[in-house]
């Protein structure tokens, strides 16, 4: 008999083809299956699979008295109740670092995207338009790139960026000793410095609306921002207004508030450039976050060397 395993995200077929074959996968991607397992089918089952956005509540645990061990696809875990967990003896693992090069590659096209303006030129091409009658758009090199977050996936995009002859800077909670870009404890005054932000901070409390109109209005009508972290770091409400009059260049989102409806505030808006929460995603980093899961429990119900900890 192979354990249950309560799954609250989407899987691939593969993906729930390679679990599967140690684990009895109990699959509830949405709301009214969530709700409907964790009160019946799930009672007994040890092992919970989701992500940072879909997240476990204190109530859920509390309904699977058998719970060890939850973890995160990937490295978010901002909405998992980890309080609660590390209080009841219940582990929380996460994927952190089996999708950094995929998120890094998706910034960089995103503030290409945004910056060069393609996906406007795109339809202009395909309506018949020429250069000569189009606003020239700024290029990367030369100008400076500030970025908020230099964790994993932070310092990844720096040595992207690094390679358009770009000056880096960041904010982070607190100044890192390996490496030597400029630092700026306050993300207003990084703002103020840069022609271009890319966010790849955490969500949560701490983090919620961290871009605010202030920071905004710092970076200016010349400056382009790129959210890849999560999408609670932007006020989106101050994003929108700052777009539409002139004091913001562009944006280029992979994430925001209102997932995973569009943002209404942004949607109707040529300077924008708008994925679907998607930078994380490959068939390289997928497997791979699959294969960080598996050793995760491999690892703490063989109790051998500790899991990848939030």
């Amino acid at each position: 008999m192979k354990p249950p395993l309560l799954v609250l995200i989407h899987l691939s077929d593969t993906s729930k083809a390679t679990i599967g074959a140690q684990y009895e996968i109990l699959y509830a991607p949405d709301r009214a299956r969530r709700a409907e397992m964790i009160a019946g089918p799930a009672k007994k089952v040890a092992v919970v699979l989701t992500n940072g956005s879909t997240g476990l509540t204190a109530d859920e645990m509390r309904a699977l008295p058998h719970l060890q061990l939850v973890c995160a696809l990937g490295a978010g875990y901002e909405n998992i109740d980890v309080a609660h967990a590390e209080a009841h003896g219940i582990e929380i693992a996460t994927g952190a670092g089996t999708n950094e090069d995929c998120v890094a590659d998706h910034a960089m096209g995103l503030l290409l995207a945004t910056v060069r303006h393609i996906p406007a030129l795109d339809k202009v091409t395909r309506d018949g338009g020429w250069r000569e009658n189009l606003p020239l758009q700024p290029q990367l090199a030369g100008k400076r790139l500030g970025i908020v977050g230099l964790g994993g996936i932070g310092k990844k995009i720096a040595r992207r960026a690094a390679g358009f002859d770009i000056e880096l800077a960041y904010c982070n909670r607190k100044k890192r000793d390996d490496v030597d870009f400029h630092y700026f404890p306050d993300v207003a005054q990084l703002a103020a410095w840069a022609d271009f932000i890319i966010v790849a901070a955490p969500g949560g409390a701490e983090t919620r609306h961290l871009i605010s109109e202030r920071v905004i209005n710092e970076l200016g009508p010349r400056g382009y921002l790129v959210n890849i972290g999560r999408g609670s770091i932007v006020d989106t409400a101050a994003l929108g207004r700052a777009l539409a009059e002139g004091r913001l260049a562009g944006a280029g989102l992979d994430v925001y508030e209102s997932e995973p409806k569009p943002p209404q505030e942004l949607i109707g808006l040529s300077n924008v450039v708008l994925t679907p929460h998607i930078a994380g995603w490959s068939p390289e980093s997928i497997d791979a976050s699959i294969r960080q899961f598996l050793r995760n429990c491999e690892e703490h119900f063989a109790a051998a060397e500790p899991v990848v900890r939030a």
